[in-house]
């Protein structure tokens, strides 16, 4: 009997709770549905998911088909809003997205660039003095000059002169490096 009852008169009985009137509206209508969902994304992969989540909604959304037009009508309705929430939902995510590939490029540079500048540090340093050298090492581990003064116990003023000069050698070095 169910398969000579029409579409809105299922879809009635389907928003009412009957299951076997949901059963056989769904399958009447979801090859229709999944052909005007591949029309309205192109793809069958993004058809099949579109088709998949309309059908999974309709019995909620069944509650407010009052049967005043065609049941395929409100259902091709429904077919092109979620259509058009999902290309809205994938230009936000798009938008979003857009600059975090160039983001993501910048941040490697600029890490590989530290990366860089730490190797050549710590290479130039072996060629510092071992007093120039040490208070350095100490002064780049955060350390104040007064901290560095205590641990290597020289004055403060010597620690600052230290660091001026491993400065100017580090300096000269790098101008060797590049000529």
């Amino acid at each position: 009997m169910l398969m000579k009852t029409d579409d809105t008169s299922l879809a009635l009985a389907a928003a009412g709770g009957d299951g076997a009137a949901f059963a056989t509206l769904i399958e009447r209508q979801y090859d229709r549905l999944f052909r005007l969902c591949f029309r309205l994304t192109g793809s069958q992969a993004e058809a099949e998911d579109l088709t998949q989540d309309i059908c999974a909604a309709l019995p909620a959304k069944l509650q407010s088909y009052k049967g005043e037009a065609a049941f395929t009508t409100w259902a091709y309705r429904l077919c092109v809003n979620a259509a058009h929430d999902r290309r809205r939902r994938a230009a936000t995510h798009a938008k979003a997205a857009s600059g975090w590939g160039d983001w993501e490029v910048n941040r490697r540079a600029a890490e590989a660039e530290t990366e860089e500048a730490i190797d050549w540090l710590t290479t130039a340093m072996r060629s510092l003095p071992d007093d120039l050298r040490d208070t350095l090492a100490l002064v780049l581990d955060d350390m104040t000059h007064a901290q560095a003064s205590d641990i290597l116990g020289v004055p403060e003023g010597t620690i600052s002169w230290r660091i001026s000069q491993a400065k100017k050698h580090l300096a000269a070095l790098r101008q060797e490096e590049t000529q």
